[in-house]
């Protein structure tokens, strides 16, 4: 696909002037109906989605791009998921690719949020027409809360655990060490207190129809937490993961030691877990995919095909492949289904 001057759309809703799920060519300032896709592997394919796209929101983004020295030659109008309204993706010819910087990521997040939209950069997208892994974070990811802050607030002492956890989060400290310094404030809390909290983690919107629709495309679903197995496990069933990695904490007459078992899940142990399962799996790292909001997730989403940062710290959307910054985590599907 060669571009050739940048497009204007007659004002229209965008159903009315493109077809689901087919690729159309720019060319002559004009749009027209191709066979086939681009090449998933060359050029840059950039998402625009959220309840707000329209022709005229489009038109301005495809705009800014033009002036970003990136111009479109090629537009698909795609709907991954029926609880999803319809998106955009925009591809870019692969001579463009070396002009997409972490500034220029950055501008165009911000430049989909002032129309109330999102965005999302790839290359080399995965595809749920084949088989993946995704590898996921728990707390603050798959479910709202982070499960050791909860925990000491069952202990009132939440402020001296939150505190540590937020200097973690950030990368202001090292996971290991300040996961010892958390748990060694949990001692003699009873599990009777906490079973509670297991037995009713709020889950991220749209993380179980998420999971429920990659399973369906046969993909992997790891959890591969920071947080404890106590928990982890308990979301084993309901969003039919096929395995789980997280600390165990150490036990003993019904109450925690203060103490965690074995070796720390941290950001390497996070790293090395996506890499096992993937040569387990016998995947091409392209249909790999890592997600998740802390620092200590960086490492995990860097190895990864695509990292995408769920609700995440600045820093981790900032190194990101991709971001999610609100809404459901179901959005995740216009990553992961472009067609091509």
């Amino acid at each position: 696909m060669l571009t050739s001057g940048l497009v204007q759309l007659p004002d229209h809703d965008l159903s009315h002037l493109f077809t689901l799920a087919k690729w159309y060519q720019i060319e002559n300032a004009q749009y027209q109906l191709i066979d086939g896709a681009p090449d998933a592997q060359k050029g840059v394919f950039i998402t625009l989605f959220g309840e707000q796209l329209t022709t005229a929101k489009l038109q301005n983004f495809l705009a800014f791009l033009d002036n970003s020295d990136l111009p479109v030659s090629g537009l698909c109008y795609y709907h991954p998921h029926p609880a999803l309204p319809e998106a955009m993706v925009m591809y870019v010819p692969k001579q463009y690719a070396q002009k997409v910087s972490k500034q220029l990521k950055k501008e165009l997040r911000e430049a989909a949020h002032a129309l109330f939209l999102q965005t999302a950069i790839l290359v080399n997208p995965p595809t749920t027409a084949k088989p993946g892994l995704l590898v996921m974070d728990m707390d603050s990811t798959v479910i709202k809360i982070e499960c050791i802050d909860e925990i000491a607030r069952l202990a009132n002492v939440y402020e001296e655990v939150a505190q540590v956890t937020a200097q973690a989060m950030a990368g202001q400290l090292a996971f290991s060490d300040s996961l010892h310094q958390r748990v060694s404030k949990l001692a003699g809390i009873e599990l009777s207190l906490i079973q509670t909290l297991k037995n009713d983690l709020p889950l991220m919107d749209g993380i179980k129809p998420l999971c429920a629709h990659l399973k369906q495309h046969h993909w992997h679903l790891a959890i591969a937490s920071g947080g404890f197995t106590w928990f982890a496990e308990a979301l084993l069933e309901p969003l039919q993961l096929d395995g789980c990695y997280a600390n165990e904490l150490q036990i003993e007459n019904n109450q925690l030691t203060g103490k965690v078992l074995g070796e720390v899940v941290d950001a390497q142990k996070k790293a090395d877990i996506l890499c096992m399962l993937t040569e387990q799996l016998k995947l091409d790292k392209a249909q790999t995919v890592a997600m998740g909001d802390g620092a200590n997730d960086l490492l995990m989403m860097a190895q990864a095909g695509t990292g995408i940062a769920v609700h995440g710290k600045p820093k981790v959307v900032e190194q990101a492949d991709a971001a999610i910054c609100n809404g459901s985590l179901l959005q995740v599907l216009y990553l992961l289904a472009i067609p091509t």
